[in-house]
């Protein structure tokens, strides 16, 4: 049985250990000139479509002047478009470009080649099967 200290220092190491993680693997992409704000915004019209301004303001927990700036600076660089909004001439929808799309297709790709390759080089055949085992824990941690 694993004691209970055991388990917090485990869940302590392992949010500083998820927090480096998630940096050498930014890292593993330095080309893209994206700051953590505008990856979570483009990534989030990626994956969950076009959206408001607004609407991506709440989402990001930000005020509405600073993912203006988000947006923008993504615009400027062509990765994000806009277009009327369907019901609303007031409002905007901000969406993905093809440019933006494949920029994020890039880094992920690049973040992938990087984790893929440390593990095969920096672990043991059985600490890699110990690995695989542990992805599926830290699976049931996210969805539940």
């Amino acid at each position: 049985m694993v004691h209970e200290d055991e388990v917090a220092r485990a869940a302590a190491e392992l949010s500083v250990l998820t927090g480096q993680l998630m940096r050498r693997m930014r890292a593993a992409h330095e080309g893209a000139a994206l700051t953590l704000s505008q990856a979570a915004v483009l990534s989030r019209l990626a994956f969950e479509g076009p959206d408001t301004p607004a609407a991506l303001a709440r989402a990001e927990r930000v005020r509405p002047q600073s993912m203006g700036a988000t947006l923008a600076a993504l615009e400027e660089q062509g990765l994000v478009g806009r277009r009327p909004h369907a019901t609303d001439g007031r409002q905007v929808v901000m969406a993905a470009t093809g440019t933006g799309l494949a920029l994020l297709a890039e880094i992920r790709t690049a973040k992938e080649s990087w984790l893929l390759e440390a593990v095969r080089t920096r672990l043991d055949p059985d600490e890699q099967r110990t690995l695989v085992e542990a992805v599926a824990l830290l699976r049931r941690l996210v969805e539940s």
